[in-house]
């Protein structure tokens, strides 16, 4: 078994000698048992929290380096007119606590859309909001959130010696 242990965030494909294809559900596990796409056993032994991101490289103990892809599996895309109605949209889905893929179509630039996981509720809230739907099949490569960053956790660097706390849930004590 391959055991992959180093996220190398994003590569590009010729880097890698193998590929991973997972759905998103599985590429929030860093601990996982998986066939790679050239049908290799993988063993994952990562930290855990950050979220696999399609193109992302992960080295194994041999050196060796699979590329992440994400899978093409069930979503809902909902379109709406850029600008108010867009965030209008984004701000209730994503007050849901769901997670949510955003972007726009190059075609159609006075859009954009909004991509999640099939569920009735949320589509009906869109709809509501006056999106169109579709549901179809698509890779789905949510937002990582604003606090994520490549492969590490949320944390601080101050060099001053006093007490402060910051808008975001939680104080530091230095």
């Amino acid at each position: 078994m391959l055991k992959l242990t180093e996220r190398l965030g994003p590569i590009a494909a010729d880097q890698a000698s193998d590929t991973l294809t997972l759905p998103f559900e599985l590429r929030i596990r860093g601990r996982l048992k998986a066939k790679s796409d050239a049908g290799r056993e993988l063993g994952l032994f990562l930290d855990r929290g950050p979220v696999l991101r399609d193109g992302e490289g992960l080295r194994a103990e041999s050196g060796e380096i699979v590329r992440i892809r994400a899978a093409i599996e069930p979503v809902v895309t909902a379109r709406v007119t850029a600008g108010l109605p867009l965030a209008r949209l984004a701000y209730h889905l994503g007050n849901r606590h769901v997670q949510l893929a955003l972007g726009s179509d190059d075609a159609r630039p006075d859009q954009g859309w909004v991509r999640f996981p099939p569920d009735h509720v949320l589509e009906e809230l869109a709809e509501l909001l006056g999106a169109t739907l579709e549901r179809h099949q698509a890779p789905f490569d949510p937002e990582p959130g604003a606090y994520a960053q490549a492969g590490h956790a949320h944390h601080h660097g101050h060099d001053h010696q006093h007490s402060h706390s910051h808008g975001h849930g939680h104080s530091h004590a230095h």
